[in-house]
């Protein structure tokens, strides 16, 4: 029988140990490598356990009706009423709201499917949001949308303001400096067309109505409606006294009325629609009145007719076209 001494066998331990943990090693390497492509970790070193860890981080913020818990690093976000903000930060939400009656919001170009407000709240479970924004909903509807995900409801004192509303969405999807950048450029751009149209129409009135297609009836937008105000409190255009003292977001005309309306510049859009809509024809028609056809505006060529689509929204990418509309319209 061939017999090992003590140090020859405990020397052959110790290299079979080695080459153990050698190859352990060589398999853990190899099995790194394999997962980083996928991952997306082989460059910043971050594994994928690492950022699923990172995603699943949240934090307590308040909102409309108190504290809600959301993710810090939130990667599906539905946004009702508010994907021009989430599009003017870089983020693509998950769906885009429409409503039958309204349509949607054509001039976001949106390639997202659509999330009909008068449906089931439920069918966004397909979406599988992990973050829902909303801008004024009550009580009732805001605890439909959380029973579908953490949901956050602006707060009901910013409503006018989309800078606030940018900022504040801007912290909640965890984008402070991108909602800064873009405030700071669209105020410089207020300032820019403030200066322009005060040197071209000074204190020359304007108005805003809005043609309701399926009642063919007008509305006049008053200084308080979110769509429009902001072209008098922001750009710096002068209300017509018919908006300017109007205390409701908006009033319908009666025929009576509409003489009363001698502003020097009119602005009016579609409430659905466009002005080549051919189910939009007959409403059109009330333009050709002649109390309409007989208001200053009307004969000084000084009526814009504007696409519906963003005059209908009081957000920041609306209201950038809003202003590239006026100087296209109001300035020489």
């Amino acid at each position: 029988m061939v017999r090992f001494s003590k140090g020859f066998k405990g020397w052959t331990i110790i290299l079979l140990l080695m080459v153990v943990v050698i190859t352990g090693c060589s398999a853990s390497s190899e099995s790194k490598v394999e997962q980083d492509p996928a991952s997306g970790a082989g460059a910043s070193g971050e594994s994928t356990s690492e950022t699923t860890e990172k995603e699943a981080e949240t934090r307590v913020v308040q909102d409309e009706f108190g504290d809600v818990t959301i993710p810090v690093h939130p990667q599906r976000i539905a946004g009702i009423y508010v994907e021009d903000y989430l599009k003017a930060l870089d983020i693509t939400p998950v769906v885009q709201w429409y409503n039958p009656m309204w349509g949607v919001q054509e001039y976001l170009d949106l390639d997202v499917p659509r999330f009909d407000l008068t449906g089931s709240i439920e069918a966004l479970l397909q979406y599988d949001p992990d973050l829902i924004i909303v801008d004024g909903v009550d009580a009732a509807t805001y605890e439909m949308y959380s029973k579908v995900a953490p949901t956050y409801r602006l707060p009901e004192e910013i409503l006018q303001d989309s800078n606030q509303i940018l900022t504040t969405i801007a912290d909640v999807v965890g984008k402070p400096e991108k909602g800064a950048e873009v405030v700071a450029e669209f105020e410089g751009k207020i300032a820019d067309a403030k200066s322009k149209l005060q040197e071209a129409i000074g204190n020359e009135t304007v108005a805003v109505v809005r043609l309701n297609v399926t009642e063919k009836t007008l509305a006049l937008f008053g200084v308080k409606n979110r769509l429009a105000g902001f072209i008098y409190s922001d750009v710096g255009l002068t209300p017509h006294p018919l908006a300017a003292n109007m205390k409701e977001y908006q009033e319908l005309l009666s025929e009576e009325a509409i003489p009363e309306l001698d502003a020097d510049h009119i602005i009016v859009f579609p409430s659905n629609g466009n002005w080549s809509s051919k189910e939009n024809e007959a409403a059109i028609k009330v333009l050709d009145g002649k109390l309409w056809q007989s208001l200053p505006a009307v004969k000084n060529k000084h009526v814009y007719m504007m696409e519906r689509s963003h005059w209908q929204s009081g957000a920041v990418i609306a209201n950038s076209m809003k202003i590239d509309d006026l100087l296209q319209k109001m300035v020489p």
